[in-house]
């Protein structure tokens, strides 16, 4: 909603929005764009009234901006369908979608189009480094978009997705998210599928073959598609992974041939695929290969994606998106595998619809197990899940505790914060985990340490 609202502005539109809650870096984000961010909803705020509404999947009925559209017929549209109808008609619609990895292969695609020349437009759901940004709007043909399978509005619950008429497309991985509108695997794998289904006869389509629901669910479609991921057998595969003078180093292979070597500023097997993933749709857009492999080579990842924040007293805090078992599952075992650290924390917020849920509450320990040192806060908005779906927090930790690793369940932030200091020492590694503010987390604890 941010980058959108921002490229509205940039195309001559008066914009204004309100929000609750808003954090960085996307409040900052808005506050540099010179857009007005009214805290709270009040039917104020569409005062003078709009020509158009664009309303967020975060707002439903008896939001009082809401009822007053409704009420007075003020002409309003979904945050995807509005996309759709200013951006994406005429241009060629690189549709990025998965349960993970979205947002750093949708950034890699955009900026490899720039760093060749391409003069891309493309809308992330992060900010990308290289951008500073996480929109662009060059005017040229591609516009590369990262596709969200969660629903578009109140009055729309279908995925974003399905309003960006995609030419090009990814299909990284599919797997169980989004608990609160989905009930199982079976209603989001139908959901992809119609997605596939849109992609047209000319179109081009990137499987994650390292996913078998992504493969299942590909398997019949009207467009050329190829595989990628890490066996050498796939249309995209790879060989000799491995970390070159602190890189993430590998053989790009095409049809079992050497494509390029790639030596990138990441970490994590999860960043070959999204690689890979990149590469082959701007092979299929027609960027010459040396521009992929020098373009890739400079990529500076994304804000919040395995970031360091600081380093205090000789212990490094890194933050990241991850929520879902497999993402927090990845980022543990990418920082062990690349960097050894004497002790890992990982301080872990359940946030999102499915983490607050026990669905995944086997998973969700054995992911953390990776970690030497787990810390939980309270559960988030804990009303918002009935009460025999909540994730038991008592039980998480000690599952974890049955393993050996060292586990508290801290109702607070500044719980937490001060559990780490009384216990973190130089040589160790903290991860936080989270896909929201967190309480400010990420700016507190690097103080507190430094202050201790």
């Amino acid at each position: 909603m941010a980058s959108l609202a921002a490229m509205l502005k940039e195309s001559g539109y008066q914009v204004s929005g309100s929000d609750e809650g808003v954090y960085p870096p996307m409040s900052d984000f808005l506050a540099d764009k010179g857009i007005q961010v009214m805290q709270g909803y009040r039917v104020e705020n569409l005062k003078p009234e709009p020509d158009l509404a664009v309303v967020g999947n975060a707002v439903s009925r008896g939001n009082a901006e809401v009822e007053y559209i409704l009420n007075f017929k003020v002409p309003y549209t979904s945050f995807p369908e509005a996309l759709k109808n200013f951006f994406l008609r005429d241009k060629t619609s690189v549709v990025v979608t998965g349960t993970h990895g979205k947002t750093t292969t949708t950034s890699m695609i955009a900026w490899v189009l720039h760093f060749a020349g391409f003069r891309p437009n493309c809308l992330i759901g992060g900010i990308a480094e290289n951008f500073r940004s996480s929109y662009r709007m060059e005017g040229g043909a591609p516009f590369v978009v990262e596709g969200d399978e969660y629903d578009s509005a109140f009055f729309d619950k279908g995925p974003k997705f399905m309003h960006y008429l995609p030419n090009v497309a990814i299909v990284g991985n599919i797997e169980f998210d989004h608990a609160d509108i989905y009930p199982n695997l079976d209603a989001i794998r139908l959901q992809f599928s119609r997605f596939i289904n849109l992609i047209p006869e000319r179109g081009y389509l990137a499987v994650g073959a390292d996913s078998p629901v992504a493969l299942e669910v590909c398997r019949k479609t009207y467009c050329l598609s190829e595989t990628f991921g890490l066996s050498p057998e796939n249309d995209w595969g790879t060989r000799d992974t491995a970390m070159e003078g602190g890189k993430l180093s590998f053989d790009v292979l095409y049809r079992k041939k050497l494509f390029r070597r790639l030596r990138l500023d990441l970490v994590g097997v999860y960043n070959v695929r999204n690689a890979l993933a990149a590469t082959a749709v701007l092979h299929r857009l027609g960027v010459p290969e040396d521009d992929i492999r020098d373009g890739l080579e400079a990529f500076l990842g994304v804000r919040r994606r395995l970031q360091l924040l600081a380093e205090v007293d000789g212990i490094r805090i890194y933050e990241d998106f991850a929520h879902h078992p497999t993402a927090v599952r990845e980022t543990l075992q990418a920082l062990r595998d690349a960097f050894h650290p004497k002790r890992l924390w990982a301080i872990y917020e359940p946030r999102s619809a499915t983490s607050r849920r026990n669905f995944f509450q086997k998973e969700i320990a054995q992911a953390l197990s990776l970690a030497d040192c787990v810390a939980v806060p309270a559960l988030f908005r804990p009303e918002k899940v009935p009460d025999g779906e909540r994730l038991d927090l008592a039980q998480l930790i000690a599952d974890l505790r049955q393993t050996g690793r060292a586990a508290w369940n801290l109702d607070s932030v500044e719980g937490i914060i001060q559990k780490v200091c009384e216990e973190a020492r130089a040589g160790d590694w903290i991860v936080i985990l989270s896909n929201g503010g967190f309480g400010g987390i990420f700016e507190k604890l690097p103080a507190a340490l430094a202050a201790r």
